[in-house]
């Protein structure tokens, strides 16, 4: 498996992940175009995508009920973005989490040069309400 990080601030832009217009797929933007180009080129192609994105439909105080699991799912490339499409759809109302290790960055050159540089990888994550 690859991962794809800067230490550039190349793209200023933070990583977008939200649900398509109509709520059927779950859209990730603004992705460091060094780490598209290497997902274009990549030999191994859908089993790279596939782990570098997980969404896990997750409990929340609507229904705490639902157990936190992962949700099934094709994950396309396009020119310009990543794009998940669950095999079911996901239900309205429900919480789920998307974690990504797209942009990862070790640190920026202030943090290199200050000798603050993270030593640890952590992926993004960010909560989606449908």
């Amino acid at each position: 498996m690859s991962l794809f990080f800067a230490c550039s601030n190349a793209n200023n832009k933070p990583l977008s992940i939200d649900f398509s217009s109509d709520s059927t797929k779950i859209v990730i933007s603004h992705i460091d175009p060094r780490g598209l180009l290497e997902l274009k080129n990549s030999d191994k192609g859908d089993s790279t995508l596939n782990e570098m994105i997980s969404v896990l439909q997750t409990p929340s105080e609507k229904d705490s009920a639902i157990r936190e699991e992962p949700i099934a799912g094709k994950v396309m490339l396009t020119d310009s973005n990543i794009v998940f499409v669950p095999v079911a759809s996901f239900v309205k109302g429900r919480d789920y989490l998307v974690i990504t290790h797209l942009n990862i960055r070790f640190g920026g050159v202030e943090e290199v040069v200050k000798g603050k540089v993270s030593y640890s990888i952590k992926p993004q994550q960010k909560f989606l309400t449908r």
